[in-house]
């Protein structure tokens, strides 16, 4: 399943509407910021789990 561009423009018309142009940098710098913090925590599980099967 993924996100075709109609529905990211979509949703980035109904931020936009939401929280005002002069918000919106702010908003998408937290949505970077939050899907960056989101690889990372994969990526630390991902390494966490290859030592544990490496230790058994």
């Amino acid at each position: 399943m993924s996100v075709g561009i109609g529905e990211l423009l979509l949703i980035l018309l109904i931020v936009f509407v939401i929280f005002g142009a002069g918000k919106l940098p702010q908003v998408m710098n937290d949505i970077g910021k939050g899907i960056k913090s989101m690889r990372k925590g994969l990526k630390e599980e991902e390494k966490s789990d290859k030592s544990e099967q490496e230790q058994k």
